[in-house]
């Protein structure tokens, strides 16, 4: 499906970003991917995705640093698909939330989605690509959830941003979407469900569907915004939260 295409996945050594990377080598894309995470901490994911894409290359990029991305980005010969995923979740309540945490959720999820996204498409319009954005926004994006606010006002804004782009990108043919996961059982979600005990509790109140979402399942959304059914999709948050944004607060 993807065969002849060039996809950069960011944050694709974590549980979300190295799913989104298999699934595209599997349809046949060609990917870049790009973490901060040394490359032999990330040898698993690496290999994982190699064995469907034998020319998967990894690059330690820093989406903070534009001067990085500009870089990483010339390097391809050309960018179809960006899957515009890495990012942070650290949890605080509000009262206690510092100006570091509050700055670092800005910097990493929104003004990295930026740098990523802007340069891609610099990149695309100078070569006539008619590209694709693909964006991890989250359901508390626009629904809040206790002790997260500086993710949440970051995930806000990505979904903002992804409008924006679309309306603007469209002459150019670009296509700018978002997926917006609920609960994954993946990253700092998943630890808390192991671990704390309040966590899982609350959680088990909110999902319709009972269950965490996985990775998979998350990437598959994406592979479908970078498939050619949705050439007529842009400027959507694509939400996958087993029913958390429907309000069921009480079991």
């Amino acid at each position: 499906m993807l065969q002849g295409k060039t996809a950069i996945v960011t944050g694709a050594a974590g549980d979300l970003g190295n799913a989104m990377a298999l699934q595209l080598a599997e349809q046949g894309a060609h990917v870049l991917m790009w973490d901060i995470v040394p490359r032999g901490e990330a040898a698993d994911a690496i290999e994982l995705v190699c064995q469907h894409d034998s020319a998967a290359q990894y690059a330690e990029v820093d989406v903070r640093d534009r001067a990085a991305v500009d870089a990483a980005i010339a390097l391809p010969s050309r960018v179809d698909i960006v899957c515009s995923n890495a990012g942070i979740v650290e949890a605080q309540p509000f009262l206690e939330l510092s100006q570091d945490n509050w700055q670092n959720h800005l910097d990493i999820n929104l003004t990295g989605c930026f740098n990523v996204c802007q340069s891609a498409a610099r990149k695309m319009v100078a070569d006539g690509a008619r590209g694709r954005l693909i964006l991890t926004s989250s359901w508390v994006g626009s629904i809040p959830w206790p002790e997260i606010s500086a993710y949440s006002v970051s995930k806000a804004g990505v979904n903002m941003l992804v409008k924006q782009m679309a309306r603007e990108l469209a002459a150019h043919g670009i296509l700018v979407n978002a997926v917006a996961p609920g609960i994954v059982d993946a990253g700092l979600a998943g630890r808390q469900l192991r671990e704390e005990p309040q966590y899982a509790a609350r959680v088990a109140k909110v999902i319709p569907l009972v269950e965490p979402g996985t990775p998979e399942e998350i990437a598959a959304a994406v592979l479908y915004l970078a498939s050619p059914q949705t050439a007529y999709m842009t400027g959507s948050i694509l939400t996958l939260d087993g029913g958390c944004s429907l309000f069921q607060f009480d079991a």
